[in-house]
């Protein structure tokens, strides 16, 4: 993390200290209930707790120094703080002049889906051969980027960060913060397009991870997607494709989805890959990271360890097993028409099982046509599927979709989730997989609690 004097921390945001503070901050914290012994406390301006009123508490329990909002009245001036214009944007300068002192090797992460996933491969992959720091959870935007930087020994050599957004800008600023060496667009899908309108206006927002791309940097891209492909197609920096398609720089010679992981060869080498996660498109995700490793010159069979090494942040692809010996695919962190096509392509892929059955909630922010966009995914259901549970008002066009596809007793939209897990119960048990997926507001992992045993936090 950041130890710096708080004199340097000045400097770095281009302030000038009224006194001397022989004080050294060692991290950074924006919640005073988790201040921990020499941070740095950024309060933020709320719209019912100004964090303001917590700078007192928060050097109270530990906290070296605090910034302080120019016009928010009575500062402590008895107290080490540093007034600034705007505590977000100092936190950011912070972050950016850290992130060019410390001066790894960056890499920069965005997509509609996979970020995440992406993420956790590529920092695996990296973490063979570099001291490797990466995005923690989700933070991933304009707060949490700068947070993540901040959080980093200053001995790492390769920082992973993982670039989100809600609309257009967003990772723009991020990517002029972070400054990537290398950057990956996973994909194009339809998140966001409450807030863009459309793929075409979601392509680029994502493009903006190039903003700010060193000159000499190489962005990694989906290259069978077109709205990406005819953005990039002289882009003045180096770029490197994966996909299915052979005109790609990356793609798989083969693709077996096993039960507990997925086996993949590509064009690049001739070895095996076993990657601990399910799903070929997880294999589009790998493929991405392993185009990054060979760019910082990690070996394949560094790959293959860093491969088999690999653990997802949690609700994504997570197999486990339920209490009646039933097998549960957890993918309930988020969904778009695409990812929940991949989870059901995955669940017809894989094999020994007596009955499929699957659990899908409403897609969120798909804006005006999100009924269409759930009946649609509804019609994809694979006819090796059994039941359909649904859950949720946009989950009940999902199962009007699938009527042509499922006997219509096997479709059972629900919109009370205690019911539907009742009803759920019923029909798990041994040689049964169920896979459960939907947008992260709808809550879904409670339905993967009740089948495993576990408790739900309340």
């Amino acid at each position: 993390m950041i130890k710096r004097s708080l004199e340097d921390v000045a400097k770095m945001i281009g302030i000038t200290l009224e006194k001397n503070l022989d004080i050294e901050i060692q991290g950074v914290t924006i919640d005073s209930r988790k201040v921990e012994k020499g941070n740095l406390f950024v309060p933020f301006p709320g719209g019912n707790v100004d964090g303001h009123q917590y700078v007192e508490k928060a050097i109270a329990s530990g906290a070296a120094a605090a910034f302080w909002k120019k016009d928010v009245p009575n500062p402590p001036l008895h107290l080490p703080i540093l007034i600034v214009e705007d505590p977000l944007l100092a936190l950011q300068e912070l972050s950016k002049r850290y992130l060019e002192e410390v001066n790894p090797k960056v890499v920069g992460i965005t997509g509609s889906n996979g970020k995440t996933t992406t993420k956790d491969i590529t920092a695996a992959l990296l973490s063979t051969t570099f001291r490797v720091h990466k995005t923690s959870g989700n933070f991933n935007n304009h707060l949490g980027l700068p947070l993540t930087i901040l959080s980093m020994p200053s001995d790492v050599e390769v920082v992973v960060l993982e670039m989100g957004m809600s609309g257009k800008g967003e990772i723009e600023l991020l990517s002029t913060l972070a400054q990537p060496d290398i950057a990956i667009i996973t994909n194009i899908g339809e998140a966001h397009l409450l807030d863009l309108g459309s793929r075409e206006g979601i392509a680029e927002a994502k493009l903006e991870i190039v903003k700010g791309l060193k000159p000499e940097g190489a962005l990694v891209y989906h290259g069978d997607e077109p709205l990406l492909q005819e953005r990039v197609s002289s882009p003045g920096f180096k770029t490197l494709s994966f996909g299915l398609e052979h005109d790609n720089k990356m793609y798989p010679l083969s693709i077996q989805t096993r039960e507990e992981d997925t086996l993949f060869k590509t064009n690049m080498y001739s070895e095996d890959f076993i990657l601990p996660v399910l799903g070929a498109h997880n294999v589009l995700n790998a493929m991405a990271a392993m185009l990054v490793a060979n760019e910082l010159s990690v070996t394949v069979e560094q790959m293959k360890v860093g491969l088999q090494s690999v653990k997802l942040t949690n609700m994504r692809m997570e197999m486990q097993k339920g209490i009646n010996g039933e097998k549960v695919i957890n993918d309930a962190y988020n969904a778009s028409p695409s990812s929940m096509k991949a989870a059901m392509d995955l669940v017809a892929e894989l094999k020994g099982f007596e009955k499929k059955i699957l659990v899908l909630g409403d897609m969120l922010e798909l804006g005006p046509n999100e009924v269409e966009f759930h009946k649609d995914l509804g019609k994809q259901v694979p006819s090796s599927v059994d039941f359909l549970f649904t859950f949720g008002r946009l989950g009940k066009s999902i199962a009007e979709g699938a009527e042509n596809v499922l006997p219509k007793q096997n479709i059972m939209p629900f919109e009370d989730k205690e019911i539907l897990i009742t009803e759920l119960q019923k029909h798990v048990g041994k040689d049964v997989l169920v896979l459960v997926k939907a947008s992260r507001g709808m809550e879904l992992e409670e339905v993967v609690h009740a089948l495993i045993g576990k408790e739900t936090a309340k």
